[in-house]
């Protein structure tokens, strides 16, 4: 407890506090009565500083992505059963979940892109292929139908996936542009 005090935004506050302190008696601002000056500065620093961030939700991204391995893991075990094409399908949309949920600290800083992404990971993805491999094999085989339906699904999951991953790297997108105006304009 009192080392994560001692990194704290407050006793850094603090510590500028009383080194204002001590500057002020040494220029000659303050006299005999300085290290009561150094202490009330000090305590003013540290009550001013905001505290430490909450975090009531842990970090679901690391639980996440070892769930989209392991979801990745079981449906190239059971491929013979799977749709053509809808295992690769599953893979790209790993990959793009994957690569959001590597960035847990940028992915907090947006709670609706967060919802977005965990809602995918851990719901929509699993269910749709969990619902599809519990029928049973003879079922699916001659139900064309339950096929078609999780490769709709997943096609819509991929959408909303790389609709996602746009909303998290529009940023990014919007200073390559800006870039590529200013290289544009300085060659003029």
């Amino acid at each position: 407890m009192m080392l994560r005090y001692l990194g704290s935004t407050k006793n850094l506050a603090g510590c500028v506090g009383g080194l204002l302190g001590v500057g002020l008696y040494l220029t000659g601002v303050v006299g005999w009565f300085w290290p009561f000056v150094v202490v009330a500065l000090y305590a003013a620093g540290a009550l001013l500083a905001p505290g430490e961030k909450v975090r009531l939700v842990p970090d679901a991204s690391a639980g996440l992505r070892q769930s989209l391995d392991l979801l990745e893991a079981t449906v190239s075990e059971q491929a013979s059963r799977m749709p053509p094409s809808s295992v690769d399908t599953v893979h790209r949309i790993a990959e793009v979940l994957r690569d959001l949920l590597s960035r847990p600290q940028r992915l907090s800083g947006d709670p609706e892109l967060q919802h977005a992404v965990v809602r995918l990971a851990g719901t929509d993805l699993p269910l749709s292929l969990e619902t599809y491999l519990n029928l049973p094999r003879w079922f699916a085989a001659r139900r064309a139908g339950a096929g078609s339906e999780l490769v709709t699904q997943l096609g819509l999951l991929e959408a909303e996936a790389h609709r996602v991953a746009e909303r998290f790297y529009a940023t990014e997108v919007d200073r390559q542009a800006d870039h590529t105006r200013y290289l544009r304009d300085r060659e003029t």
